[in-house]
């Protein structure tokens, strides 16, 4: 049985992609309530920046932080990749679509330092074509990231 303390039984059956987006939403949502500043702060940015949760400006938000749910996160993170919802976001990444990304969060495992980022999607995309790698956008910012082929062995399927 897997130990970590991300890990929830539920995600034994679901494809790994769809698994590894429910683990970073989990420490994402985590982060988004935690009473340090350094942790939610970054992580509401994202819910208004993506406009999930809007009327509050972020001291209100980080002030009604207890209102953040799960749903808020996997919302927030299905419009990053974009999609419309997280149902669609979903069935994307459980078709192993390679033109779905994952966000920065699911694939923190794979990513080593330093990475190169990018201003622009596209910059990223012409830097990965000529040296290889995986886009990931993140907001408005791109990194390429080593190929997740090149993960160590049962973290992808």
């Amino acid at each position: 049985m897997h130990t970590s303390p991300l890990f929830h039984p539920f995600e034994a059956r679901v494809p790994e992609r769809v698994a590894a987006v429910l683990r970073a939403a989990k420490l994402l949502h985590r982060h988004a309530v935690a009473d340090s500043r350094m942790q939610s702060l970054p992580v509401l940015r994202r819910l208004i920046s993506s406009q999930v949760l809007w009327g509050l400006n972020l001291p209100q938000l980080f002030d009604q932080k207890s209102m953040v749910q799960r749903k808020h996160v996997l919302q927030m993170l299905a419009l990053e990749a974009g999609m419309s919802d997280w149902a669609s976001y979903r069935d994307a990444l459980a078709g192993n679509s390679p033109d779905v990304h994952l966000p920065l969060e699911a694939l923190s495992l794979h990513a080593g330092y330093p990475n190169h980022w990018f201003s622009t999607l596209e910059q990223a995309r012409a830097h990965a074509a000529q040296r290889g790698g995986q886009v990931v956008q993140v907001g408005t910012q791109a990194v390429v990231l080593p190929n997740v082929a090149e993960a160590p062995a049962g973290h992808w399927g």
